[in-house]
């Protein structure tokens, strides 16, 4: 949920990055006595958001143009991975034709839905929910939900690697590869952690201070290269500057106890 609160508070900046009107309606419904996002502000909650907000915000616009870019450009399917509250299914202004396959834990999707029905909401595209979990045969649980592997798909990993062991992260990408036709796009964001995002995370919760667990142990450039993708990778600094935003303080370079971040869209080259 906090990446719904820094969605909400994103989308009520008049210079905002972009319109995520949901967000706000996925706060109001959790349970404040499960979530400190619901909860209202404290100072460790405060602190965390600061630290992240810019983050999101450029993350957000940065992967939203490159499944639009990849859906106006053929890609018809789009896999949202570990989807959470995130409702580009709703807010994008997607090609006709194009659908999106949704996939997280029966009972996110669940509460996704009832408060997103709730609301009236209509999808801009054909979704589809797929219940899984990354863990497990989760490429079964898509192609059985109308998912093609034939066919060109783009593909989001948002807030994810960072959270896998390296063996994981690894795993992940080779079974997206797997199901990837010629054409297809990769979008994705990785972080570093860092003594600034593990301190403001320990002062919320000591379950979050284990939340990074390294993703792979290459750089982004040659973790895709060697599956065959043909990746771009921009540095959240150089995003920040491109968004005119600061740079977010968990990746700024001036600070010995920040980290580092990035963007990156790979495509799966045609045969020639």
């Amino acid at each position: 949920m906090g990446v719904a609160l820094l969605r909400a508070q994103e989308s009520s900046r008049p210079d905002r990055l972009f319109d995520d009107p949901y967000a706000r309606h996925f706060l109001q419904a959790v349970d404040p006595a499960i979530s400190p996002w619901a909860a209202g502000p404290s100072p460790a909650t405060a602190r965390f958001l600061q630290i992240m907000a810019e983050q999101v915000a450029i993350r957000t616009q940065s992967l939203d143009r490159a499944l639009l870019d990849a859906a106006e450009g053929g890609c018809e399917q789009v896999v949202l991975l570990a989807c959470g509250m995130d409702a580009r299914a709703f807010r994008l202004a997607w090609p006709p034709g194009t659908k999106v396959f949704e996939l997280d834990f029966a009972d996110v999707l669940a509460f996704k839905a009832a408060v997103l029905d709730g609301r009236g909401a209509t999808a801009a595209c054909h979704r589809v929910e797929v219940a899984t979990d990354l863990r497990q045969d989760w490429p079964r649980a898509l192609t059985e939900s109308g998912f093609d592997p034939e066919r060109q798909a783009a593909w989001l990993a948002e807030g994810i690697l960072y959270a896998l062991p390296p063996e994981a992260a690894d795993l992940l990408l080779d079974r997206i590869t797997a199901l990837s036709a010629p054409a297809s796009v990769l979008a994705l964001d990785h972080m570093e952690d860092s003594e600034l995002l593990r301190s403001a995370r320990a002062d919320i919760a000591a379950e979050l201070v284990d939340l990074w667990r390294g993703g792979p142990t290459e750089n982004l450039d040659a973790w895709l290269t060697r599956r065959g993708w043909q990746p771009t990778v921009t540095g959240i600094a150089e995003a920040a500057a491109a968004c005119e935003r600061p740079i977010p303080p968990a990746f700024d370079p001036a600070r010995a106890d920040a980290g580092r971040g990035w963007l990156a869209t790979a495509h799966l080259p045609k045969p020639r």
